[in-house]
């Protein structure tokens, strides 16, 4: 299991120093991170109160017999929905825990995630609150090898899963059915390799000019014409930790347009995942790569930033971006992906999932980058 025990010890090493007496923590990957508990959807809320003894879970009735399975608290409070309980109010009870278990007058909260209304009760309570949230997004920035080892499966598992889904890549297919042709080759394997254990995937594959120009869109039933370009884009979690890999791969042979674009695209990609490696900047990584498009006079549409770091949040900090100045290092994960979209053309996007290692960056994402290799009739 996931060190749990060492990162709550910290947290409160943490709150310690910083006068706190307890922390509400809400953000659902926050409490993953520090219980090795989540729940598929939060439309109830759930509350983890951490103080100098103890780890409180907060849960609606019907994610009792899970947390109470899956967490690594001392123990779980639960509030109900139906008359026969007469525990049916969250924040009654998250009042009484919080009471109990924080003695002193200032509570920690993560300002970015919690609810006003949450704010407000404390203050209400009588505390003074403290934000934690930067904290607990700092505490996630380096990851342990046993997450790491868990990054690399799920690697393993977004590699297949790309690379069967781009031997379906042809005329007339839809973006649905490319998509679904990779999943059943991970679910079949996950499934082989890895009993007992929970997977996530995000995927797309938007085609065409009009299309690829729009970074973050769900895949339709749209079918692939000779010309399209299409971005083709997988993010696989197991057992709660990703990888992310992506490519740009064309129906047909492109066009002398979408091939400068493409090439630009891939160098920039080339260029950043040279570079990267503990001790440069964040900023540094994103002008690598942003150098390439400012230089053939195309930056305006490179509109992201060069990548993201990735763990158990689909995106989380710290951001390759040209405003990020910390100093990044061994052990961080992230994605490498600076993108270009230009109306009328099309977008170009590559993405791939590295390790910082002490002498660089180790890939734990593989797919061919050639346009060769990216080409399908």
């Amino acid at each position: 299991m996931l060190n749990i025990r060492n990162r709550v010890e910290t947290f409160r090493s943490y709150l310690e120093r910083g006068g706190m007496d307890a922390a509400v923590i809400m953000l659902p990957d926050h409490q993953y991170y520090l219980t090795g508990f989540k729940a598929l959807i939060y439309s109830r809320p759930i509350f983890l109160i951490i103080n100098k003894e103890r780890s409180t879970l907060v849960v609606p009735g019907l994610e009792e017999l899970h947390a109470g399975k899956s967490a690594h608290v001392e123990e779980v409070k639960v509030y109900y929905e139906h008359p026969e309980e007469s525990q049916t109010q969250h924040m009654s009870l998250v009042e009484s825990v919080v009471k109990g278990n924080a003695k002193g007058s200032t509570i920690g909260l993560d300002f970015a995630n919690a609810p006003t209304s949450l704010y407000r009760a404390l203050t209400y309570w009588g505390y003074q609150v403290k934000d934690v949230g930067q904290e607990l997004v700092r505490m996630r920035y380096v990851k342990e090898e046993e997450e790491i080892a868990l990054m690399k499966k799920a690697g393993e598992l977004v590699n297949l899963a790309l690379e069967t889904s781009l031997k379906a890549c042809v005329e007339n297919v839809s973006e649905l059915e490319v998509d679904a042709k990779g999943n059943a080759a991970l679910y079949a394997k996950a499934s082989r390799d890895y009993p007992g254990s929970t997977l996530d995937t995000i995927v797309m594959s938007p085609s065409g000019k009009e299309r690829t120009i729009l970074p973050h869109v769900f895949s339709n039933t749209r079918r692939f014409q000779i010309g399209d370009g299409v971005i083709h884009s997988r993010q696989v979690a197991l057992n709660g930790f990703r990888a992310e890999l992506e490519r740009t791969i064309f129906i047909g042979k492109p066009n002398d347009e979408q091939q400068k674009m493409f090439d630009l695209a891939t160098t920039a990609q080339k260029m950043a995942l040279d570079f990267i490696k503990p001790g440069v900047s964040a900023s540094e990584v994103d002008q690598v790569a942003r150098n390439v498009f400012q230089k053939a006079g195309v930056a305006d549409y490179a509109v992201h930033r060069t990548g993201h770091g990735l763990g158990i949040s689909a995106h989380e900090e710290p951001y390759i971006r040209f405003d990020n100045d910390l100093l990044l290092e061994e052990g961080m994960v992230f994605c490498i992906e600076p993108g270009i979209y230009i109306p009328g053309i099309g977008g170009f996007r590559h993405s791939d999932t590295v390790v910082l290692r002490k002498n660089g960056a180790e890939l734990i994402t593989h797919y061919p980058t050639a346009i060769d290799s990216l080409t399908f009739a």
